[in-house]
């Protein structure tokens, strides 16, 4: 059996803006809060796609969704993640299970984390059981801990 693990990262700077969603895992997050940057900034969409693209040693987010690029401005990141699951399906592999960890001050995610948790399985077709989702503060250091930003780190296991 041939096993890929793959590690994504990703932040964007946190502001206030009714006008914007705040997507965290497809799932839209009521209040003023959005997440800045060049596509919809989903940072726990991101932060797989990444990882998906680290596990098969084909680069970055940036590499293949540059911010300098006009076609990905406001973009959905499901269909982001959609192309590194081609790629992936491409070399006959599939997602075995992700670990999600989400960082930053607000907004809270206890009540979304079934929902998020449930649109993530449905978008990588994996069980939700074998979708990890954790939220942490950092204790109100640095620019996380003053919300200025929010974060997400993925850990996924690839399986051919």
């Amino acid at each position: 059996m041939d096993l890929r693990i793959g590690q994504g990262i990703d932040f964007h700077r946190l502001i206030e803006d009714s006008d914007r969603p705040l997507l965290l895992g497809g799932v839209e997050i009521p209040g003023p809060l959005a997440l800045k940057g060049h596509s919809d900034a989903d940072v726990v969409l991101h932060a797989i796609t990444d990882a998906i693209l680290g596990a098969l040693a084909l680069g970055d987010l940036g590499e293949f969704f540059p911010d300098t690029d006009p076609a990905f401005n406001n973009a959905d990141s499901s269909l982001l993640l959609q192309t590194a699951l081609r790629e992936m399906q491409n070399r006959n592999y599939r997602v075995q299970n992700v670990d999600l960890t989400v960082m930053g001050e607000r907004p809270k995610l206890a009540p979304y984390r079934a929902e998020i948790k449930k649109k993530v399985a449905s978008l990588l077709a994996i069980a939700e059981e074998s979708t990890g989702i954790k939220a942490t503060t950092t204790e109100k250091m640095g620019f996380l801990g003053r919300s200025e930003g929010l974060g997400c780190m993925a850990v996924i296991l690839l399986v051919k």
